[in-house]
């Protein structure tokens, strides 16, 4: 099972529109990594696997409110945030990436797709001035780098079930990493919403700002 039918396993609500736009993706990620390399040669083949299953890891942890808004930094070809952004149609997506030609993609995927609610820029996170509800990402860099380019980009008011912070898809030991985080953070295994081997050593880490 490798295509939409995986996603719709995981998540059965969704709607036609969702369903058709997850149709999609691998369709478009394949025509646009034979033009400009975004997704390793190796993760082609578990596609929906690997990365768009892999990015709604988010989505069994925090359900997002209407008008949420969330950057999703060093975005590469788009990951966590089309597949997110797909979830979500009522939230507002930034993508981030210092890599022009992975934007090019994200901006190519996000009009074939007509995602509305989608921005992407071709820019280093830390000269971004905007404020937001979560910024996410998938294994950039570590924490503590991360961290620092986040700063001062948090909205003041919460209106999720989660205080506003950051939700980051890593993978493996993170104790050494996060040793040196001054910040309230919390473990979601993936292997407990995820029946594929893939997922056995990945995690969701929230971090609450």
């Amino acid at each position: 099972m490798n295509n939409v039918q995986l996603i719709l396993q995981y998540f059965p609500d969704l709607t036609e529109d969702q369903i058709n736009k997850f149709s999609q993706l691998g369709e478009l990620y394949e025509f646009w990594n034979n033009q400009i390399n975004v997704i390793s040669r190796k993760d082609t083949d578990n596609f929906y696997e690997r990365h768009v299953l892999h990015s709604l890891a988010i989505a069994k942890v925090i359900q997002f409110k209407d008008t949420t808004k969330i950057m999703d930094i060093g975005t590469g070809g788009g990951f966590p945030g089309i597949p997110l952004a797909i979830l979500y149609p009522e939230c507002n997506f930034l993508l981030v990436d210092s890599i022009g030609k992975k934007i090019k993609v994200v901006k190519e995927v996000a009009s074939s797709l007509g995602l509305t609610n989608v921005r992407a820029t071709h820019e280093r996170a830390e000269n971004i001035h905007e404020q937001f509800d979560f910024i996410i990402s998938r294994a950039v860099t570590a924490m503590p780098t991360f961290l620092t380019w986040t700063k001062n980009k948090f909205l003041k008011e919460n209106k999720n079930d989660f205080k506003n912070g950051i939700f980051y898809l890593k993978g493996g030991d993170l104790k050494e990493e996060m040793a040196s985080v001054k910040k309230a953070i919390q473990y979601f295994d993936l292997n407990k919403m995820f029946k594929e081997e893939f997922f056995e050593t990945k995690k969701v880490v929230y971090l609450r700002n």
